[in-house]
């Protein structure tokens, strides 16, 4: 403040100004001393807009993150962004160079990347035709690819963290997910490449949830086992020896850890979140 404009304030005003201040001051010292905040960082997550994707964006905004969802589902996407404090929203194929590199341009800071995004398939190899396996490696693995390769750089520039989302069907054998089983391998493969890529200058891990109660589930149930829900969604729960199905949540929070300081030094780490499933 100007000493001129300085020397009419009255005490009362300095005391307001003083005041102000120590509170500022207070918040600040406050949300460094709270673990897993993440106050002042741009995150971005890939499939933003519903399930995993969509509790990982509410979290790292609750967690002081501003959170740019992207989504090809416009709809949901605005609706979110409109609803969380800082958030935005950005609508591209992440399969598609093109959309990929405008997608990601004019991002002026990123610190947080969530590879969220994927689909899946049922079917053994003989099941799988042909279209479909590409299909399903152009979203999990390619879409990964694109979206990593074009937020690097200011991932890099932030000293930030990426945290891909991955599967228990990338650690373990399950049964007729030959191609979802082939594109979730493939992406611990490169969570644990990208970090010794890159060991001082960003962290890279890796969740591998078991199955989770989300849209996606409901879709493959809706898909398969129209005319018995109820059976397959029992035989899910209790093919996780906690006898339930993850909930989305539980997924985004060790999201948050994984982007959190307290997580400093875990660096190409791939973490199960599975019921037991892995350990049974």
């Amino acid at each position: 403040m100007p000493d001129q404009a300085r020397a009419a304030l009255t005490f009362d005003d300095l005391a307001v100004e003083r005041g102000q201040w120590c509170q500022d001051v207070a918040v600040t010292i406050h949300a460094m001393s709270i673990p897993f905040r993440i106050d002042g960082r741009t995150a971005l997550v890939t499939g933003g807009a519903s399930g995993i994707g969509e509790q990982t964006s509410r979290v790292l905004t609750q967690a002081g993150a501003s959170v740019i969802v992207v989504d090809i589902d416009r709809t949901r996407a605005e609706a979110l962004a409109a609803e969380l404090p800082r958030a935005s929203c950005r609508v591209f194929d992440i399969t598609d160079e093109v959309a990929v590199r405008a997608g990601i341009a004019g991002i002026g800071k990123l610190d947080i990347l969530v590879n969220n995004a994927g689909i899946g398939l049922v079917g053994g190899v003989e099941e799988t035709e042909a279209e479909d396996f590409d299909r399903i490696f152009r979203v999990n693995v390619r879409g990964l690819y694109l979206v990593t390769k074009f937020c690097l750089p200011l991932i890099r520039a932030a000293k930030g963290c990426i945290v891909n989302i991955g599967s228990v069907a990338g650690l373990i054998g399950v049964k007729r997910r030959f191609a979802y089983c082939g594109t979730k391998g493939a992406v611990i493969a490169m969570t644990r490449q990208l970090a010794v890529d890159y060991p001082t200058e960003i962290r890279v891990n890796c969740i591998a949830p078991g199955t989770v109660d989300t849209p996606f589930v409901e879709g493959y149930l809706e898909k398969y086992h129209k005319h018995e829900k109820d059976k397959v969604r029992a035989e899910l729960n209790q093919r996780q020896p906690a006898g339930r199905l993850g909930k989305p949540e539980e997924i985004a929070y060790l999201a948050l850890y994984l982007c959190s300081d307290q997580a400093a030094f875990m660096n190409g780490s791939v973490v199960p979140i599975d019921g037991g499933w892995t350990a049974a």
